[in-house]
């Protein structure tokens, strides 16, 4: 069975890093479209990044040119690299998988498996 589990949220201050993993197990995340997406308490869960099986990458506006996806095939593994963190990028990220990848991609309703959530605490 799909199974996704994060790791690696925390507690930074404002321009720090961190990077999120999401460890697979039960299917491939080199052949589907895998994503990251975000919740902040009181909002409507939000795409972040998505990464298609082939390669292709897409971002928000609000991360883009500080966050990076990527995945570890021999590790079956999906990264987040968040860099440049602001306060207004806390939240709860979960990683996310669907078979097919759907226009809108950052669209959480394109995704069909969910893992339980790393929380992100961005302090000014």
């Amino acid at each position: 069975q799909v199974q996704l589990v994060e790791s690696g949220g925390g507690s930074v201050q404002a321009g720090g890093s961190l990077r999120l993993s999401c460890a697979a197990s039960g299917f491939t995340v080199s052949a589907y479209h895998m994503g990251w997406f975000r919740q902040a308490p009181g909002k409507e869960r939000e795409g972040v990044a998505t990464l298609e099986d082939f390669g292709l990458a897409t971002y928000a506006n609000s991360v883009q040119g500080r966050f990076t996806i990527s995945r570890d095939n021999a590790k079956n593994t999906l990264y987040l690299e968040m860099n440049s963190l602001k306060p207004e990028d806390t939240a709860a990220y979960y990683c996310a998988a669907d078979r097919w990848a759907r226009w809108p991609k950052l669209d959480r309703k394109n995704f069909n498996y969910w893992g339980q959530g790393t929380q992100v605490t961005v302090s000014s």
